[in-house]
């Protein structure tokens, strides 16, 4: 094979940990390259302180080889009544705790670190491809080729670099899966590819419509925890969402309004497609939420819009100083609407929470505004006590904040029909928070303060309810179109890259990933605070918050971190107490999920330690907090996603996105082979035990 560069950009933004200058270019448009978009002067926390396979490709863990497993497509589909109702939305929990295994309980052998091209699981597992690329996924779809793509083909195929995965069960041994499609890697796509410019128009709409989402029915082999896409059946659900065609409904207070109006829409009301769709959940009534996330990269032209428009553009990363940035994608050339010269709302109409119904073909997907609009990572989502829905959201950028939405209404057990209205009107709160540590003990070293703990108090504060505003000089559409301005106005905490943020439905605490901020204390950028106490902070921690009397419609909160991530042989980190020489290394937390014993998932993307991306599992409550131990590894140069414990925890399912994604590499001369042997494929996996019991316990 190949050698190629492993060139480290400089340490800041994403770059923090190992993520290649090619992945930095396609997955978020060089944000790492750019100053932080938070100019805000709102005091960090320390100012608020002191203020106050064919199984080739995949591995088990000290196996002598790999091995691989072929996968072929699916059949035939019909559309389904929008009355119908699936038997699988209990999947997603009604806030109520799961009824599963022991707390506290795993039992795998952690595997090592390692840089394989392969899928490496512990010994006693096994893992195979559920399906990958350019797979068939609706009916009549082609089998791929890779000289003959086309933006039609791939509008029936798997789309490109796999990220939220979801699986919504509907019948016995049956399940809808529900994949992102984030980005695509144009170098990894198409052979003889020389530069973004020299694309063809047609092979620009073949990067559309590889983007958003998948729709696939799955069914379980045996009685195993391995699953496949269903074949010689008549299929009912599966489908793609693109960005290149789908229309999608806008709900909420930004729906109509001025700033999503444009000559294609003149009333503000369908948008066509959907962006750099990240991370996402699924919903007690049998939905999936997706985030819009790097939205910016794929717009030109902000230079000509207004200049009383430009703050706000910028404010989101889109550049206003030139037409055609250096990372620009340059989809203008396919569709007009992406120059915001000429369509200045365009933008305006992306960095949305995404409602899909997959049990409903022929429903359109929502973008709900009264989310707010952000870098979406995802949305997950937890029933209160009061019955209203909760939404814990995070925006993946440095220095940019947590948030959470209240339903206005509330859940109604086995009233679909009402439930999916749920998500269209209610409040949305910023977080606040603050230390109870003198300033001076943190150090930005990682040293614990003296009464042992990253900790404090936190408040949610009010931005919008309904139509009523609680911003001044902003009206409610202003604030939900540009909430981060918003949280700069009511000085919110400026976070360490919050990125997937996950309830926990057995304690109801709350799980966010910060995944890395290598800005932190580091010239003039924000210096450190207890909950961001790492300066030049490469390697990322969880982020625990306990709402106060178990509110989680609440304004008050605590907080700690119960991981700080790295070498647990280095002084900076921290495993919840437990003894460091007895757990894995972990870098750069993104996703989380939960099994039904409780137990804290993590995937990582962008190790920081020199090794491959992975998926770790750890006990949140007992004398086992903080036993982490590493239960995967993905292929060279590929970030772990997902990650989708099924709720009898007999299969884990991760998506393996941007495999070989190295500099130097190419679809002709690829650094990864996986899963296939012959070029690197995105692809969805399912790892299972295979003496039949749980997963990890």
């Amino acid at each position: 094979m190949p050698e190629f560069s492993r060139r480290r950009l400089p340490l800041i933004g994403h770059s923090g940990g190992s993520r290649d200058a090619m992945t930095c270019l396609y997955r978020c448009g060089n944000a790492c390259d750019h100053p932080a978009p938070n100019e805000s002067d709102n005091p960090y926390l320390g100012d608020v302180v002191n203020a106050s396979m064919s199984r080739r490709g995949v591995m088990r863990a000290g196996a002598a080889g790999a091995l691989v497993l072929g996968l072929s497509g699916t059949a035939a589909a019909t559309a389904v009544p929008a009355t119908a109702a699936p038997a699988g939305p209990a999947l997603a929990g009604q806030g109520k705790p799961p009824a599963g295994g022991k707390a506290g309980a795993i039992s795998f052998k952690p595997i090592p670190p390692n840089t394989l091209d392969s899928l490496v699981v512990p010994n006693g597992y096994d893992s195979s491809v559920v399906i990958r690329w350019g797979d068939p996924v609706v009916p009549g779809a082609p089998e791929f080729e890779l000289d003959k793509q086309t933006a039609k083909r791939q509008s029936m195929q798997f789309g490109y670099n796999n990220d939220f995965v979801g699986v919504l069960p509907f019948e016995d041994d049956r399940a809808l899966l529900v994949v992102n499609h984030e980005y695509t890697n144009e170098n990894l796509m198409f052979p003889g590819f020389t530069t973004l410019d020299a694309l063809s128009v047609e092979q620009i709409k073949v990067a559309m419509a590889a983007h958003g989402l998948s729709v696939v029915e799955i069914e379980r082999v045996g009685r195993t925890g391995e699953w496949r896409p269903v074949e010689g059946r008549r299929l009912r659900y599966n489908k793609r969402i693109t960005a290149l065609e789908t229309v999608f409904k806008l709900t909420g207070p930004v729906a109509g309004s001025a700033a999503v109006k444009t000559a294609a829409d003149s009333k503000g009301q369908w948008v066509i497609g959907t962006l750099n769709n990240c991370a996402g959940g699924v919903t007690p009534w049998g939905t999936v939420l997706s985030g819009e996330e790097n939205f910016n990269q794929y717009f030109v032209g902000g230079d000509g819009v207004a200049e009383a428009d430009k703050p706000r553009l910028a404010r989101y990363g889109i550049s206003t100083t030139a037409r055609y940035p250096s990372d620009s994608r340059k989809w203008d050339r396919a569709q007009e609407r992406f120059d915001l010269a000429k369509h200045p709302n365009e933008a305006n109409r992306f960095g949305w929470i995404v409602e899909v119904d997959p049990f409903d073909p022929e429903a359109p997907p929502r973008k709900h505004t009264a989310m707010g609009r952000f870098k979406h990572e995802g949305a997950n989502v937890i029933v209160a006590k009061s019955g209203h829905v909760v939404a814990y959201m995070g925006d993946d950028e440095r220095f940019d904040y947590l948030y959470k939405f209240v339903s206005e209404k509330k859940y109604r057990p086995g009233d679909r029909r009402h439930n999916l209205t749920l998500l269209e009107s209610g409040t949305l709160y910023v977080a606040q928070v603050t230390g109870d540590s003198p300033a001076a003990e943190i150090d930005g070293t990682g040293k614990l303060p003296s009464d042992g703990a990253f900790d404090g108090t936190g408040k949610w504060i009010k931005l919008v309810s309904g139509n009523r505003s609680f911003v001044p000089g902003m009206t409610a559409a202003d604030v939900l179109t540009w909430t981060r301005q918003a949280g700069d106005a009511v000085k919110a905490t400026k976070m360490d890259r919050p990125e997937d943020v996950q309830p926990s439905l057995r304690t109801g605490k709350i799980y966010a990933a910060m995944t890395n901020n290598t800005n932190r204390a580091v010239g003039t950028n924000p210096g450190v605070d207890e909950a961001n106490p790492r300066a030049n902070n490469k390697h990322g921690h969880i982020f625990e918050i306990t709402e106060d009397k178990g509110d989680h419609t609440g304004e008050s909160f605590t907080w700690t971190l119960p991981i700080v991530c790295g070498d647990p042989a280095a002084a900076d980190t921290y495993f919840g107490g437990y003894d460091k020489t007895a757990v894995s290394p972990i870098s750069c937390p993104d996703n989380v999920a939960f099994d039904s014993a409780g137990n804290l998932w993590i995937s990582t993307d962008g190790n920081a330690l020199g090794t491959n991306d992975g998926l770790f599992a750890t006990p949140i409550e007992g004398s086992e907090r903080g036993h982490l131990r590493q239960f995967l590894t993905v292929p060279r140069g590929a970030e772990t996603c997902g990650p989708f414990i099924t709720e009898d925890d007999k299969s884990v399912f991760v998506a393996v996105q941007h495999p070989g994604e190295i500099s130097g590499a190419s679809v002709d001369k690829p650094a990864s082979t996986w899963p296939d042997g012959d070029y690197a494929k995105p692809s969805v996996v399912v790892s299972w035990r295979l003496d039949g019991r749980p997963i990890g316990s």
